[in-house]
């Protein structure tokens, strides 16, 4: 919840511009949660997002994204339905109500919004992997390598596995959030509709897969020990039982606010 100085600054200078007490006004929004949350969810701030380009740079990542999903639940509130996408067709579903619930849950919004914001960046890593006995190899990869982190994920020792756990479910709640399209297009020609081969080194996944493995390693991470220590098992066991319905709010994100900038934001 707390927020660095320079989004206090921008919440104050968007919000209210005429206060002369800056200080004691940004003192008040770190103290108290609720008008913390009024100056996030104020449609002034959201306007100014929208209206300036190179906002994103001036506030943190994870302010951004709360900006954005607080704004997706009133705008979801006012919905009839949700849209969901097949290849060939739209489909809407009347569960608007059970996703803005997911978005009231203040711990998993802020979950999502940090999860949006560890995509910005890309991080590569190094890791060395035992081939036999006495013999090491080198492995390179990022943390947007699915495979090579469920790879990874099976050889550390058990303690180890929830941050593999949390960012392969992640990948796979990122993905069908924000770039479903890129899915269906990755696994399928666009006009036959018939499955692109495999290439070597590299496997197809199908948008299927990417749910059914995004409720699965939330459900690991929900069962590690770790996670409970960590206050995350709720958020993960929300986020296993409620997959489909927790990338809804990143789709309308993506469809309703980002749009053609999504490459901009992320890695």
């Amino acid at each position: 919840m707390g927020l660095p100085e320079k989004d206090l600054d921008f919440l104050v200078e968007t919000v209210s511009p005429e206060t002369r007490d800056k200080i004691r006004l940004k003192q008040i929004i770190r103290e108290d949660r609720d008008i913390r949350n009024c100056y996030v969810g104020d449609e002034k701030v959201f306007q100014r997002l929208m209206d300036e380009e190179e906002t994103f740079l001036k506030i943190s990542p994870i302010l951004f994204f709360e900006i954005l999903l607080r704004k997706a639940a009133q705008d979801l509130e006012r919905a009839k339905y949700t849209v969901e996408k097949s290849r060939n067709m739209k489909i809407p579903i009347f569960d608007t109500q059970e996703v803005v619930g997911l978005l009231n849950r203040e711990d998993l919004l802020l979950y999502l919004a940090d999860m949006l914001s560890s995509f910005t960046r890309v991080e590569s890593y190094v890791i060395p992997v035992k081939v036999r006995e006495g013999i090491w190899e080198r492995i390179r990869f990022n943390d947007l390598d699915i495979l090579s982190l469920i790879q990874f994920s099976q050889l550390v020792e058990d303690e180890h596995r929830l941050g593999f756990y949390k960012r392969i479910a992640d990948i796979c709640l990122f993905i069908m959030g924000i770039f479903p399209d890129y899915a269906e297009r990755d696994y399928r020609y666009p006009f036959s509709g018939q499955v692109r081969p495999h290439v070597r080194g590299k496997l197809r996944i199908s948008p299927e897969d990417y749910a059914e493995e995004g409720q699965k390693f939330y459900k690991l991470a929900a069962e590690h020990p770790y996670a409970k220590e960590m206050h995350l098992e709720e958020i993960f066991w929300a986020l296993h039982r409620h997959f489909q319905k927790a990338k809804k709010p990143l789709n309308f994100i993506a469809d309703h606010y980002l749009q053609y900038r999504r490459d901009k934001f992320f890695g």
